[in-house]
């Protein structure tokens, strides 16, 4: 999962589509227990094979949450975290790490009938070797933006006034003597690229985010090449409000450089079902580079990956199922953003729906889904119509648990989707955000620490992962896909497609 949100200029075509073997599931679902039965054989690729023979039965959220065991997705944790290992550590897009996750995951599906595609796209990557922020003679703890272009600015201070709109505006500068000098502007409201773009338009030097929460502002992204402008670092609010308070001359110095290079998406789709109502579901397959992401997002590949193995490429379905295993998307949504801005208008209008899966195994989880409705009543609007018929199904399957809402802040893949006007959603475990006291009564875990203390670190490993989490939550991505495979109108008559139809007529 990445830290903040941005847009990206695209190009990929949409996948083909072949011919594949059968594979189904049976028995009766648990909403909260999970399931641990082992797999036939010890290793992921007996697994698939297993998956590719089938079961036999038709395709229902119930069965094929039955299906998918914990053990299951472990085994390919297990090996995302031995390609991690033989790869530097990490499985970041543009790495060989990211190549052989890439060729796992589509061989896997390959052998289970599926028709597989690998596209291409370009991407921009940042090779950050130093920054640093200098105020008189303190020396300021800051991370700079990826993207952040290479440059040394010694230059007054100008402190960008703090309104629900900080620094997204060029009238947020009004009467300040912005040419030439070091902007300071609060996180919020738009993304770091906009804030970036509009003090640069203005004839800024560099600019400095303080963070608007305690702590550090961890490196995000100014979006790409064509954005980043000028040098941006980010601080934590203590820190920005000091450097504010203190005013005077700053220097902010980054050594970068960036290099345009070329990953991988994969696509995945049955050859069985409605064409003209694909449920779509993914999860980014790349890692940061400071560590190998087994949970970020190794956990959500996994227990995409295992459902469509258990599901096999030729069910017995409604709908066709299509899967996306995203590139870089780490560095700004990349790869699902190519790919959706490469639908042609028929190809977006088949996509009934689109399930994002985006760290479901966090070490202090939470029990989140993706808030459809905007019943919560923060952060961004409500999704596309059928988003709050998608939120409801995964409250009813993680009844037990209580789920609280997410906001769709346009941190992970659904963001392209929404932009599209497809209905989203999916289930998460939480990353860098406080678990609360009343959440940790609820759902047990430390109460004022992050859902994930391990994001975007080395430790992010295997170890880290909470199985129990994992299970309930492999089990849900696999009851919201089956789900919508025998109907995008949903359980209960939510008319998910109904909705979406709607809302095309009226526009």
């Amino acid at each position: 999962m990445r830290t903040q949100r941005t847009r990206f200029a695209m190009s990929v075509a949409a996948c083909a589509v072949g011919a594949l073997t059968l594979a189904s599931c049976s028995g009766e679902s648990s909403t909260d227990d999970p399931a641990t039965t082992s797999v036939a054989g010890s290793s992921s690729a007996q697994s698939s094979g297993a998956a590719a023979d089938g079961l036999g039965a038709p395709v229902t959220g119930d069965a094929l949450a039955n299906a998918v065991t914990l053990d299951a997705v472990v085994e390919h944790l297990e090996e995302l975290t031995s390609i991690a290992e033989a790869n530097g550590g990490n499985r970041a897009a543009g790495t060989p790490g990211y190549d052989a996750s890439v060729d796992y995951v589509s061989g896997l599906l390959r052998d289970a009938g599926f028709d597989v595609e690998t596209p291409d796209f370009s991407f921009d990557s940042y090779d950050l070797r130093s920054n640093s922020l200098r105020a008189g003679d303190r020396e300021v703890p800051s991370n700079a933006f990826t993207y952040s272009p290479a440059g040394t600015v010694t230059a007054p201070l100008v402190v960008a006034p703090t309104d629900d709109t900080p620094g997204c505006e060029a009238t947020d500068y009004d009467g300040l003597p912005v040419t030439g000098a070091v902007v300071l502007v609060s996180r919020g409201s738009c993304p770091f690229a906009q804030k970036g773009i509009v003090a640069a338009d203005l004839g800024a030097a560099a600019v400095v985010v303080a963070n608007n929460e305690d702590g550090p502002l961890d490196a995000g992204t100014l979006g790409s090449k064509a954005d980043a402008r000028i040098p941006a670092l980010g601080v934590s609010r203590e820190d920005g409000a000091a450097l504010a308070a203190g005013g005077g001359e700053v220097t902010v110095a980054v050594d970068s450089e960036t290099t345009t290079t070329t990953s991988r998406n994969v696509i995945a789709q049955t050859t069985t079902g409605d064409t003209d109502n694909i449920v779509m579901a993914g999860a980014h397959l790349d890692s940061v580079p400071e560590g190998p992401g087994i949970n970020d997002n190794g956990t959500g590949v996994a227990a995409v990956l295992e459902s469509a193995l258990r599901m096999g490429g030729a069910p017995q379905t409604t709908n066709a199922v299509r899967f996306g295993f995203w590139g870089a998307e780490e560095l700004g949504l990349v790869g699902s953003t190519k790919y959706v801005e490469g639908l042609s208008d028929d190809d977006a209008a088949a996509l009934a729906l689109y399930l994002n899966f985006d760290m479901v195994g966090s070490n202090n989880p939470g029990y989140l889904v993706y808030d459809g409705d905007d019943s919560d009543q923060e952060g961004a609007p409500a999704g596309p119509a059928g988003s709050d018929a998608i939120e409801r199904t995964f409250e009813e399957r993680l009844a037990a648990k209580d789920a609280d809402g997410t906001d769709f802040d346009g941190r992970s893949d659904y963001g392209p989707f929404i932009e599209r006007g497809i209905p989203a959603g999916g289930v998460f475990s939480g990353a860098d955000d406080i678990k609360t006291e009343e959440q940790a009564a609820r759902w047990g875990g430390t109460a004022n620490e992050a859902f994930d203390p391990n994001y975007h670190t080395p430790e992010d490993t295997l170890e880290n992962v909470n199985r129990d989490a994992l299970a309930v939550n492999s089990q849900a991505v696999a009851y919201g896909i089956g789900t919508y495979a025998e109907s995008v109108t949903g359980p209960n008559g939510v008319p998910v497609g109904e909705q979406r139809t709607a809302a095309r007529q009226s526009q």
